[in-house]
């Protein structure tokens, strides 16, 4: 019954996940959603295209952890299942069938479409989604060791992308993310993007982002901005793999990168550092 009441209270209101999906062209969202998407796109079109390009971040960071010899990942704020997930990128550029991924996302919705896609198209013996929090790391570092899929002495991919700017800093997610660095051994890799509007190309994009900023306020996920400096200090002490943090489109751009002869244009910060031995 409970969890019946939070799915329907997902329901009410836009959410981000399924406003994120709608912007990746994904169909795991409701009318809810499009018409909140589509009205914020209107004020601000770059919204949409920025949301590509973290999934295009994404896959080019999940297959560098890949290439480094990672084998586990943990997806934090997963969200809804579009396009190039990470098991699908990881087991691209594995090609042994080898890699193990666990899912977490605390939104019913997410997790029961994250459920149902795995259940279709996945391993159940390498790949899960489950319920969890990312904000209590304890209790969610216990349910996400008990899936079996993360082995603890071997390197980790920790995965939270697109999810930090809907964290005030008042619910401590730089304590979070120092609870699950000390978890992870060395070699392990920590990929992470964020959204600024600390670069409006005028005022007018100015007054866009600060309309679009308390539209989110009626969802079920407000968000926030921080800058690329605030952005970095969730990576830690841990060394950033080149070339830092950047605006996304910068990060290892390929040929199929949106926006990587002007990346700043998308408003999307991201990072990857990786764990040295203690």
């Amino acid at each position: 019954m409970d969890a019946m009441r939070s799915l329907e209270g997902s329901l009410d209101r836009p959410s981000a996940a399924r406003v994120y999906d709608y912007f990746l062209g994904g169909t795991r969202n409701y009318a809810i959603d499009r018409v909140f998407a589509d009205k914020v796109r209107a004020a601000l079109p770059i919204i949409a295209p920025a949301a590509r390009t973290c999934r295009q971040f994404l896959g080019r960071a999940v297959h560098h952890c890949v290439d480094a010899g990672i084998r586990q990942f943990v997806d934090l704020g997963s969200g809804l299942p579009t396009e190039g997930n990470v098991h699908e990128v990881a087991d691209t550029a594995s090609g042994a069938g080898d890699t193990r991924v666990v899912y977490v996302d605390n939104e019913p919705v997410a997790l029961a479409h994250s459920q149902i896609l795995l259940a279709e198209t996945a391993d159940p013996t390498r790949h899960h989604a489950i319920a969890g929090d990312l904000l209590r790391p304890r209790e969610l570092w216990k349910e996400i060791r008990k899936t079996g899929l993360v082995t603890p002495d071997e390197p980790v991919g920790l995965v939270i992308n697109a999810v930090l700017h809907f964290i005030d800093d008042d619910q401590d997610p730089a304590g979070a993310l120092d609870y699950y660095r000390a978890q992870l051994p060395p070699g392990s890799m920590l990929v992470l993007s964020h959204i600024t509007t600390q670069n409006p190309v005028d005022d007018a994009e100015r007054e866009a982002m600060d309309y679009v900023a308390a539209q989110y306020e009626s969802t079920t996920n407000p968000g926030l901005s921080r800058t690329a400096a605030q952005f970095a200090r969730f990576f830690g002490d841990w060394p950033l793999e080149e070339p830092g943090v950047v605006y996304a489109p910068a990060w290892h751009p390929d040929d199929r990168t949106l926006f990587a002869d002007d990346p700043p244009r998308t408003h999307v910060l991201a990072g990857v550092a990786r764990k040295t031995a203690a």
